[in-house]
């Protein structure tokens, strides 16, 4: 009899978790996806596939704590309708281009992960009202373009080194800083 090893069995888990979650999203007709704390070091195929009668209908997908590196463009052109995306506490160092397209998009939590650039395809997004780019490693802002984002209401870029005159700059909006 061949034994498990532990970490066979935390893969397993995490695997088991996320198809737990996926079901009781389309089972439950949710218009969220929670896939915090799952251990992802990417966004899993299967995933796509499970939800491809329902993609249009998720409008908040949650992927926070978890080791993503990046996010594949699929993953954006597959959720289209998404209002709400939270990737806080990862490690994402850059975002694709893909998120630009993402004309639903209202609020976008990037906290916690390992961005040394703002994501420029953001300010592509006319609807965003809420962005946090927390806890990161930018040093400059492009205040230029946030200044017209026409919803833009609240950025929070607090715990990242930025350069005196990124911090300073007049804004219409709430900078947390």
């Amino acid at each position: 009899m061949e034994t498990i090893s532990p970490e066979h069995r935390r893969m397993a888990e995490a695997v088991a978790k996320v198809a737990r979650r996926v079901n009781a999203t389309m089972e439950d007709g949710r218009d969220s996806l929670d896939l915090s704390d799952c251990g992802l070091v990417s966004f899993p195929d299967g995933v796509f596939k499970m939800l491809r009668s329902c993609t249009e209908n998720i409008h908040k997908i949650s992927l926070a704590n978890n080791q993503l590196k990046a996010l594949s463009h699929k993953f954006f052109r597959t959720f289209t309708q998404l209002t709400e995306l939270d990737l806080q506490g990862n490690i994402l160092t850059t975002l694709p281009e893909a998120i630009g397209d993402m004309q639903h998009l209202i609020r976008i939590n990037l906290s916690k992960n390992r961005l040394s650039v703002f994501p420029n395809r953001l300010m592509d997004v006319s609807s965003l009202e809420d962005i946090s780019v927390e806890g990161n490693q930018i040093t400059e802002l492009p205040m230029d373009k946030l200044s017209v984002m026409p919803a833009l209401k609240s950025l929070d870029v607090r715990s990242n080194p930025l350069t005196v005159e990124a911090a300073s700059v007049p804004h219409q909006f709430n900078l947390l800083t």
